[in-house]
């Protein structure tokens, strides 16, 4: 009991409840020795008094602080009663929505009706090799205690899984089973954790079924031991089960379900290979309709049907047995289908010919058998009939029988395919069985769970105490035995001697035996001689057990027929005489028929072999369940345990509702209340002495403060608790009782709350003082405003007596002038009116008389028209007349020549007149057109730059709106392709490890052939020419020499075909120019012959003109002569070029008619004149309507390509829109894929245009052969002779020589033997830290380029590919051996600057433009090496991630106890208690990391990057990666850590951010990204320190917390924890408002942030200043060997 001093005014305690069981009241009295009664206060605050019992004196208990409640650990709280637990269990479950609790060594797991995201991969690896104090409870960190112990102490490991029907039980074996299977993986490419997990499906689909309490409840128990090699992988498996519900085959209660299986046939009865089953729907089976629930909501019975066959294939079970299966299965239905109906009095007949036909028995035998048994006597056997009830029952009993004997073969399969065939070096074993059971009807079933519950309190019991005793020694505390309950003398009832199974046993030997009678037995056995046992007092067939947990009155109908497990021998027989391969098989291991069948375990099979007797085969059920559970027990007590207690909250199935009478009943079964009482019986409070004085410091004085915490503590408490007893003092630890950390608390809150009074009361004196004195200077200011207002207003007083006078007086002027102005308006206006109507009569007058004038003149005109016409028409008459005259005489003059020839003179100059005004007219009319097409083409053309400009701007438009998204997708394909090359070099590490396995089996036994191996292997090297494309074969040794000469010989045979090709391509070219020749100089020729002829033409057509005896016109100086003379001269130039014009004048100057020859001259020469200018006409014409033709075409080209312009647009626009439209991995592909095409499209017109020039440049080249020939024969070269004298005179002079300084040409040469000695010196054996002390940065890469350049200078392809392949492999072989962070750094600078050397010194434009005129003299010259800078791309992307890799593991131990754990504001956090499970150490201790360590962590990351020669930019990018991997780290320990998520804990997180930011100040890299990839952690500390009350706080979290996701959000929120009584909880009304504010937000569902990520690495291009020329090799390298050239 508390001690009585805390039973004061404002206490709370709980008193019993009849709804909520316990409930919270507050004293409104201090209670005083003696009182008979409680004064309290309900929650709801009405008065009530408790009465307290007198004679026991026992006050109800207290409740704990609310800074205690909710806490992880059940044991931290100070006071350990039933309604704490309960309380505890209910906050943490209702509210934060936690389901996992840690009770001592106990993990209760609370079923939450819901399916939850904390079981991800992600989830595992945070939980990974973490200790199981440092993170909120789960069954993950009870599965890593025991694997981490396990391989620690090498000792087997268990782990308890219990609870009753829907509690979780197989959920939480499941779990824990995945666990082990992604954390340790198998050793073999068998793949067994898969199979372990595929497991699950199938026990689930053979043993579960749905109960009223669970749609998935267990109805046996299993204990599968996972097999673990001595490196900790998974090498096997086995499953024993226990005790199979076999009546649920032919019975289910209302409600309920068969076993899974039958229902997943029946959902298949459909499918083509089920058809022979002859199946239907589960209603038409009495096997599976008794609970008129054949349907579980959510749950899909084909599906699962396929997910069972899907195991069954993964555990090798063939597709035969399956089926095979799934026939004696429909056979067991079809079983049930068998009706009995009565013959005479005592006979039957049944039908049963589908059950035989799928068992392939005799239909005679079964149908007889199953209504006939056989009677024994001593002298014969007699065949009796059986009732019907007895054939019903005996049916029954053989179904029953068939499906254990299924459940026995599937049990033993699985084991098979899960075994190993070498020995486990440890296990852990995970038990799965069921809880402590108690019905309204018990019978054996329930004896047998509640038995065996029984023993496993008993070890769970001696388990604790054996821990407790452990921890006092260890702490060196007085030990006192500790009473605690002993359930041995209830085993003792159950299976001593003369117990309840051996009389059961007993009974059933009898030939007479029954329930009544083994009732009896029991009543005299062990009533009134055993305490455990009783008698109903209204029933003499049951009786009565005191278990552990509670009374249960079992039934004992049923118990002997349920124990002996009767199956009719001979139906027995028959089964075994089937055809059925199968079913034989499962009824094999039965030596001798027997009546009585074993339900023993499944997989205890040792227990029923052949080689045992037939007595022994007899065993009785309640014996075979006794003797398997002593040897799970001995199992269990070999190994090192860990409970799992899984509570069921409530009977509805309602997601987070917890039933406080359910509740309390299952941690009464479950044993968690007696670990609460056998811990609260000692000291459970327990702190280490640095908690100790972090805690209450406050209550110290300061002649206490000593240098050992020890003796401070101790001084301390011997103050503040008088009785010594309350407390012991350990080694490490203070141990408290009951009660005393509530005391401390209080003496701490009051400490607290005095001082918050003083800090208040010298706040309000300040606050109250700047009042008053704000108050006294505003007095001041308003009596100075106050008389200044009203000195105004007398000065605005006398100024409006000043402004009424003048007012008045322009008022009055204003009235005055007004009617004067209205007077004289008036007078004026009379005068309008007077002089208007005396004008209009004048006009009226007027008027009259010009229509008179107009109307007169009218009718003189009509008359002078009449005269006229009249006349005109008799002059018509007359001229008419005189007209035919002249006519007659015309036609009489007409047909003479001489008129004629008068009419026709001077036709010729009207017909040039008239074909000239005909040209000017066209030429006007083409004139215009032209002008009418250009003003169209350049309107067309404005248009196009228009729409040009339309495009360009929307383009720039699209690239500035969206390039953080195209750089996001950058990244993405970046990352991705980043992921494939770590995949690749795991692959090849992998491969590289089992080659060199198997080199080193197969060494002894083929020494030879490997050195024949290796030198032919040698020799493919260095004659092999490598391209891109098999730069990464080179990574990995060549596996078949035989094939590698084969390619070689047919890469040879293939470059010999090319330059034959080549060469005879070239022949033929220079054929068809020498024909094309040919053929130029026969068409000269030809056009020279026709020009002559033409010319001829002309000179003869000149002298018929200047020789006609024409007309005058025609005469030579004549006008038409001059004209046409110079037409022709303008014609002739057309007449030389144009043969085919020159024709077609001839041919009409022939065929022309002969009355046009006899009107023009004899000759015709003006009539071809006059022909020649028509066709120079219709040319010009011709040439205009070609121009107008190319115009048109130009303009069409020019539309056509506005609309190819336009349709890219519109295609573009569309590719956007839908991009838009589509989710983020699908828009990222579609972009990429159009980038291809793209991308491709262009690469195609690029090798078509470089084709081209490849043929132009031989072409020309050719060229400039045959020219440089026939100069050099032109030419002719004199080499003068010099004579003997000269010479004898010039050898006589004396000529001093001197020798020129030698200008390096920055290359290295050296000879092929020496290329693995420069490997091994450069590479292999080179220290980073010696080369980066006194070095050049990135000589090794340097030297390897300046070797390079030579064997380019040299043209030996060969040496270039050997070098680079073996620079390759030899860096990457170093970094597989020397992994440590120098060496990567190292290799990574060096890898990056022989990147660049080959980029800067390739010859391209792009890099050569960064160089000085002397590096660009140095580029190769004769090989492209572009696939090989890919290539080492590659390698230095695979170097990065391994950097990053190495970072991560030396950062990783440090971060969250650096970020969250370690006090770096001394005073602001508050340490809890922390119950059993210890978590790790918040303050400084000697070793523990701190954020110095971090930083000058980061420090020598930094620096040593800086120092070996890496670009500024990759050093940014490994700083932004350091600090995402902090940031991860830290804000997923917060996530999954109750005790860290709290005010105080959010402002020292706020600080370590602040030092790291000013770390990256510090260093210069604020524009590197680490920054904000900080943010999410920043947002979650601000989240822990923003205020969590109103609706405008859940609005402002939601603004801020832009970096986290919901889940994280609120997860944070649910585990906001005070630290101090000052600080408040945050309401569940709070985080349902932030919830459904958040509830449009799109964003992934997953709670922890990905530690492992890896962001996508960029390696800009970085010239290099060195002159290659300048580099020095110092004589320490040892590379005496190479030579500078």
């Amino acid at each position: 009991m508390a001690a009585l001093e805390l039973y004061s005014k404002f206490a709370r305690v709980w008193i019993p409840d009849t709804t909520e069981v316990w409930r919270s009241a507050e004293l409104t009295k201090d209670y005083k020795p003696g009182d008979p009664v409680l004064h309290l206060q309900l929650e709801d605050e009405t008065g009530f008094e408790y009465k307290l019992d007198p004679k026991s004196g026992v006050l109800p208990p207290l409740r704990n602080p609310d800074i205690l409640v909710g806490e992880n650990d059940l044991t931290a709280l100070s006071y350990l009663h039933e309604p704490a637990v309960l309380h505890n269990l209910r906050v943490r479950f209702t509210d934060s929505k936690l389901i996992y609790t840690y009770c001592g060594i106990i993990l209760v797991a609370i079923n939450p009706y819901e399916s939850l995201s904390i079981y991800g991969s992600d989830i595992i690896s945070a939980y990974s090799g973490q200790n199981m104090g440092d993170m909120d409870p789960h069954i993950f960190a009870v599965s890593e205690e025991a694997y981490k112990q396990m391989a620690r102490d090498e000792k087997n490991q268990s782990i308890i899984v219990s609870g009753e029907s829907g509690a979780g039980k197989t959920v939480s074996a499941k779990y824990a089973m995945r666990y082990f299977a992604t954390v340790s993986g198998s050793s073999a490419e068998a793949r067994v954790e898969e199979k372990v997990l595929a497991s699950s499906p199938i026990m689930e689909a053979i043993g579960n079924a749905k109960t009223t309490r669970n749609d998935n409840s267990s109805r046996f128990g299993k204990y599968i031991e996972i097999g673990f090699d001595r490196n900790h992988h998974i090498i096997g498996a086995n499953m024993r089960t226990y005790l199979l519900e076999k009546s649920r085959v032919v019975f289910q209660a209302s409600e309920e379900r068969n076993y899974h299986i039958f229902y997943q046939l029946c959902a298949c009865a459909h499918l083509p290979e089920f058809e022979p089953l002859k199946l239907g729907s589960a209603d038409d089976f009495p096997y599976t309709n008794q609970g008129r629930s054949p349907i579980i909501e959510g749950v899909n019975d084909l599906k699962e049907m396929e997910a069972t066959r899907k195991a069954f294939s993964l555990l090798g079970i063939t597709e035969a047995h399956q089926m095979g299966l799934f026939q004696i299965l429909s056979a067991i239905l079809h079983l049930g289908n068998v009706e009995v109906k009565e013959r005479g009095s005592s006979s039957c007949g049944i039908s049963v010919s589908l059950f035989c036909d799928l068992t392939e028995v005799s239909y005679e035998s079964m149908a007889h058998w199953l209504c006939h048994k056989k009677l024994k006597t001593a002298t014969e056997i007699l065949n009796k009939p059986v009732t019907r009830l007895e054939a019903t029952n005996g049916r029954d009993a053989l179904a029953k029988h068939i499906y254990a004997k299924i459940f026995s073969w599937i049990v033993s399969q699985v084991n098979k395919a899960l075994s190993t065939s070498s020995k486990p070096h440890s296990f852990i074993g995970v038990l799965d069985i069921y809880g402590f059971e108690t019905f309204e009807v018990n019978s054996f079933e329930q004896f047998c769970i509640n038995y065996a519950n029984e023993k496993l309190q008993q070890q769970f019991n001696m388990h604790v105490f054996k821990l407790e005793q452990e921890e006092y020694m260890k702490e060196q505390i007085p030990w006192t035995l500790i009473d605690f309950y002993d359930n041995q003398p209830c085993i003792n009832l159950i299976e001593a001697k003369m117990g309840l199974l051996d009389l059961l046993d007993e009974e059933c030997t009898m030939p007479k035996g029954s329930d009544d009678s083994w009732a009896q037995k029991l009543y005299n056995t062990h009533l009134k001689k055993s305490s455990h046992f009783e008698k109903p007092r209204m029933s003499n067939k049951a009786f009565i057990i005191l278990h552990f947990a509670d009374k249960v009155e079992y039934q004992c109908d049923g118990f002997l027929e349920k124990n002996k497990d009767t199956v009719n021998e001979e139906q027995i027989n028959v089964l075994k005489a089937s055809k059925f391969d199968l079913l034989v098989e499962l009824f094999q291991d039965e030596e001798t028929p027997a009546a009585p069948s074993s339900t023993a375990p499944p997989g205890r099979a040792k227990l029923g072999r052949s080689t045992q007797s037939f007595r022994e085969h007899k065993k009785s059920v309640g014996l075979q369940f006794r003797n398997s559970l002593h040897l799970l027990m001995d199992t269990l007590n070999a190994t090192t345990p860990h409970y799992v207690r899984c509570i069921k909250p409530n009977d509805v199935k309602a997601p987070f509702m917890l039933d406080p009478h359910r509740a309390v009943q299952q941690l009464r079964a479950c044993g968690v209340l007696e670990t609460i009482r056998i811990s609260s019986a000692g000291f459970p409070s327990r702190w280490t002495y640095q908690e100790f004085f972090s805690r209450y410091r406050v209550l110290m004085r300061q002649k206490e403060f000593l240098s050992d915490r020890k003796l401070t503590c101790q001084s301390v408490l011997e103050r503040l608790v008088q009785n010594k007893d309350k407390y012991q003092f350990g080694k490490t630890k203070i141990f408290f009782r009951a009660g005393q950390v509530a005391y401390l608390e209080k003496l701490r809150a009051d400490k607290l709350r005095a001082a918050c009074i003083n800090i208040q009361k010298t706040i309000r004196c300040w606050l109250a003082r700047k009042k008053y004195l704000r108050i006294r200077q505003a007095t001041i200011t308003l009596q100075k405003y106050t008389r200044g207002h009203q000195a105004r207003c007398l000065c605005k007083t006398l100024r409006r007596m000043r402004a009424t006078v003048i007012f008045q007086k322009y008022t009055r002027m204003w009235a005055a002038r007004r009617q004067f102005l209205r007077q004289r308006t008036a007078a004026v206006l009379i005068q309008r009116l007077l002089r208007g109507y005396t004008a209009r009569l004048e006009y009226k007058r007027r008027k009259a008389l010009l229509i008179q004038r107009w109307v007169r003149g009218f009718l003189a005109r009509w008359r002078f028209r009449r005269i006229k016409r009249a006349v005109v028409y008799l002059q018509c008459c007359v001229r008419r007349m005189l007209a035919r005259r002249e006519l007659k005489k015309l036609k009489i003059e007409a047909r003479s020549v001489e008129h004629y020839k008068k009419l026709n003179f001077g036709m010729e100059n009207k017909i040039m007149q008239l074909q000239r005004k005909l040209d000017e007219q066209m030429v006007a009319e083409l004139n215009e057109k032209n002008t009418l097409l250009k003003s169209e083409k350049d309107e067309m053309n404005r248009l196009i730059q228009e729409q040009e400009q339309q495009i360009k701007e929307k383009s720039e438009s699209t690239h500035q709106e969206a390039p953080e998204h195209l750089q996001a997708q950058l990244n993405e394909e970046r990352f991705r392709y980043q992921n494939l090359l770590t995949e690749h070099l795991k692959l090849e590490e992998r491969y590289a490890d089992l080659r060199s396995e198997k080199e080193a089996l197969s060494k002894h036994d083929h020494n030879r052939a490997d050195s024949g191996f290796s030198s032919s292997q040698s020799e493919s090297i260095h004659s092999s020419v490598l391209t891109g494309s098999e730069v990464s074969s080179l990574e990995r040794e060549v596996p078949d020499v035989s094939l590698l000469l084969k390619l070689q010989r047919r890469v040879a045979e293939l470059e010999k075909e090319k330059m034959d090709l080549q060469s005879e391509m070239d022949t033929k070219e220079e054929q068809l120019e020498l024909e094309q020749t040919k053929v130029r100089t026969i068409i000269r020729q030809e056009l020279e012959s026709d020009n002559k002829k033409l010319k001829k033409d002309l000179q003869e057509l000149r002298q018929s003109l200047s020789k006609g005896s024409g007309s005058k016109l025609a005469s030579p100086g004549g006008q038409a002569y001059n004209v046409l003379l110079e037409q022709l001269n303008s014609t002739t130039e057309e007449l030389e070029m144009r043969k085919e014009e020159v024709l077609i004048l001839r041919s009409q100057l022939v065929n022309h008619e002969a009355f046009k020859h006899k009107v023009l001259n004899e000759d015709g020469e003006l009539w071809m004149a006059y022909e020649s200018l028509k066709e120079t006409n219709r040319i010009l014409v011709s040439q205009l309507q070609t121009q107008g033709q190319t115009h048109e075409k130009e303009v069409e080209g020019l539309r056509a390509e506005l609309l190819q312009l336009r349709a890219e647009l519109d295609q573009q626009q569309q590719m956007l829109s839908n991009s838009l439209e589509l989710p983020h991995d699908a828009r990222i592909q579609a972009s990429l894929q159009h980038e291809i095409s793209r991308l491709t499209q262009q690469n195609m017109d690029l090798l078509e245009q470089m084709g081209k020039q490849d043929k132009m440049i031989r072409k020309l080249k050719k060229h400039l052969k045959t020219y440089m020939k026939k100069f050099g024969e032109a030419e002719g070269v004199h080499i003068e002779q010099s004579s003997p004298e000269n010479m004898v005179g010039e050898s006589g002079r004396t000529v001093s020589i001197v020798r020129k300084e030698r200008d390096f040409q920055g290359m290295l040469e050296y000879r092929r033997e020496d290329e693995s000695k420069l490997f091994k010196i450069l590479i292999t054996e080179l220290k980073p830290r010696g080369v980066a002390v006194n070095l050049v940065t990135g000589l090794p890469a340097y030297i390897l380029f300046m070797c390079l350049r030579h064997a380019d200078y040299a043209n030996d392809d060969q040496r270039v590919s050997i070098l680079l392949n073996s620079s390759i492999n030899t860096i990457k072989n170093v970094l597989k051996k020397r992994g440590d962070f120098e060496t990567i750094s190292f290799w990574l600078a060096n890898t990056c600057r022989f990147l660049h050397c080959l980029r800067q010194y390739s010859g391209e434009e792009a890099y050569a433009k960064h160089n000085t005129p002397r590096q660009n003299e140095h580029c190769l010259t004769n090989f492209d090496l572009s696939e090989y800078r890919q290539v080492l791309s590659d390698l230095a992307i695979q170097i990065y991630q391994q950097l990053i890799r190495v970072i991560e593991n030396i950062l990783h131990p440090k971060i969250a106890p650096a970020m969250l754990e370690q006090e770096t504001i001394q005073g602001v956090m508050g340490v809890k208690p922390t119950g059993m499970r210890k978590r790790t150490p918040s303050f400084n201790e000697e070793g523990s990391h701190s954020l110095e360590s971090i930083l000058k962590q980061l420090d020598v990351f930094y620096y040593t990057l800086l120092q070996h020669g890496n670009d500024t930019e990759v050093v940014r990018q490994v700083i932004k990666q350091q600090f995402y991997v902090i940031c991860s780290v830290t804000l997923n320990n917060l996530l999954l850590r109750k005790d860290m998520c709290s005010w105080s804990k959010g402002l020292q997180i706020r600080y370590n951010v602040c030092q790291l930011e000013e770390w990256l100040l510090d260093k210069d890299l604020q524009g590197s990204g680490a920054r904000e990839s900080l943010e999410p952690l920043i947002q979650a500390a601000q989240l822990l320190q923003i205020k969590k009350k109103s609706q405008d706080d859940a609005e402002a979290i939601c603004t801020m917390c832009t970096a986290l996701t919901t889940e994280q959000i609120v997860k944070i929120l649910r585990l906001y924890t005070p630290v101090n009584e000052f600080e408040e909880r945050v309401s569940i009304s709070f985080i349902k408002s932030v919830q459904t504010l958040l509830k449009d937000r799109k964003e992934s569902s997953q709670l922890l942030m990905d530690a492992k990520i890896i962001f996508p690495v960029t390696f800009p291009f970085n010239p290099s200043p060195v002159a290659l020329e300048t580099i020095q090799i110092p004589s320490s390298l040892n590379l005496s060997f190479l030579t500078r050239v």
